[in-house]
């Protein structure tokens, strides 16, 4: 069955939800295996993952949970886009699931909630998967004003989608970008709630910023850990660029990056069976 054309967990998936202090935090789980904890996007909710990449998980043996930050989605509490916070929901949510072995991954905003992961709750993480985001510190390529213009848009149309999250110059990935959208738009009950605009881009600011990541403790960390890290992403990122990874070649010890070119933000939606297969590859080798 190719998952991407025929996703059958993921759309179908139930809303869950586990009391962890003081708040509610909403999750969806599929698929059975070892873990991986899925933490998401700017103005993401566990709506905006591509079934087809989830499914791909499932597929090659992952039990795949996505959810909601505090106070966004289908989550009570207080909301906040520190990644710090971020990160916080992610460890509680692991900790009121009583789960060991975990791979922690991120894409974009929750890529950075996904370092601090590594950096302050270690103890039941395994793996990190890091999707189209940025290292912690100094940058040597700034993100591009293309982004800040287009992220705020209140409604993304599918051509906003395709400048954000795929790479606009190549045909192959505006099919690609067609077939996710309309993979994502299956799925129509029981939907999250869409994060509030206005306060997302309140936090996101209107032009670069560099770092893009300001956090030396987190670099630190990065540098000393053993726990195996792996970053995906596209040769044509406009908010986080590829080239401030490899800036980093042999100054992170556990850190593996793959590319795809003529790609964008969002590489996963591009190739969701290739990046599900690369990423049990990994897990099953490091």
């Amino acid at each position: 069955m190719n998952t991407t054309d025929h996703t059958v967990q993921a759309i179908h998936a139930p809303n869950q939800f586990v009391e962890s202090n003081g708040r509610r935090l909403a999750y969806r789980s599929i698929g059975t295996g070892k873990p991986i904890v899925l933490c998401t996007r700017f103005r993401g909710n566990m709506d905006v993952w591509d079934p087809g990449f989830l499914d791909a998980l499932a597929a090659q043996g992952f039990r795949v949970i996505t959810f909601d930050y505090s106070g966004l989605g289908l989550s009570t509490g207080e909301r906040n886009y520190s990644p710090v916070a971020l990160a916080k929901d992610a460890k509680d949510l692991i900790d009121a699931l009583d789960l060991h072995d975990v791979v922690i991954s991120g894409w974009s905003l929750g890529g950075l909630a996904a370092q601090v992961v590594v950096a302050l709750y270690p103890e039941r993480i395994s793996h990190a998967v890091l999707i189209g985001c940025a290292p912690p510190g100094p940058n040597v390529k700034p993100a591009e004003q293309l982004f800040y213009d287009t992220a705020r848009i209140p409604d993304y149309s599918f051509e906003e989608e395709v400048i954000l999250f795929f790479e606009p110059r190549s045909q192959a990935s505006r099919a690609a970008a067609r077939r996710s959208v309309d993979r994502i738009a299956q799925r129509t009950e029981n939907r999250s709630v869409p994060v509030p605009v206005d306060w997302a881009v309140a936090y996101l600011g209107d032009k670069p910023k560099s770092p893009l990541f300001p956090a030396d403790s987190v670099l630190q960390v990065l540098k000393t850990t053993t726990i195996p890290i792996l970053h995906v992403g596209g040769d044509h990122d406009i908010i986080f660029p590829i080239e401030n990874w490899y800036a980093l070649n042999q100054e992170l010890p556990t850190v593996q990056l793959l590319t795809y070119p003529r790609a964008g933000h969002g590489p996963q939606h591009e190739h969701p069976e290739a990046t599900a297969v690369h990423i049990a590859a990994f897990v099953r080798t490091t």
